[in-house]
């Protein structure tokens, strides 16, 4: 078989992708019964573009698959932890920026009741 392309396989729906999957794995399995058997140099040399092609197709199968659960998600109050964006730890247990900025109703008070002084003196 010829190697397989990604841009191609896009236009694929989900069913046709598996159906694809499923004839890879068998030409697969029957490369590797031809070099166990002693087969001839262009099968041996076959296995690694089949290989690949699984690949490429598992790989744009993926990604459609969580592509309709963006969808499927979209404007939910919660996301599943794999579409969160990743970001770092340390970044994610971060306070956000309205928690890390908010004042208790005793500092406000304070605050406004005594300024921060201004003076007239210039160097």
């Amino acid at each position: 078989m010829v190697k397989v392309k990604a841009f191609e396989l896009r236009s694929k729906t989900s069913k046709e992708l598996l159906k694809e999957l499923d004839e890879m794995k068998s030409e697969l399995a029957q490369l590797r019964v031809a070099k166990v058997s002693g087969g001839a140099a262009s099968k041996l040399a076959k296995i690694k573009i089949v290989r690949k092609s699984i690949a490429r197709i598992l790989t744009v199968y993926n990604q459609k698959q969580k592509a309709e659960a963006r969808k499927q998600y979209a404007g939910k109050k919660y996301l599943p932890l794999d579409l969160r964006p990743k970001k770092t730890r340390k970044i994610r247990r971060a306070l956000k920026t309205e928690q890390k900025y908010a004042k208790t109703l005793r500092q406000k008070t304070r605050e406004s009741n005594f300024p921060m002084r201004r003076f007239a003196v210039t160097m």
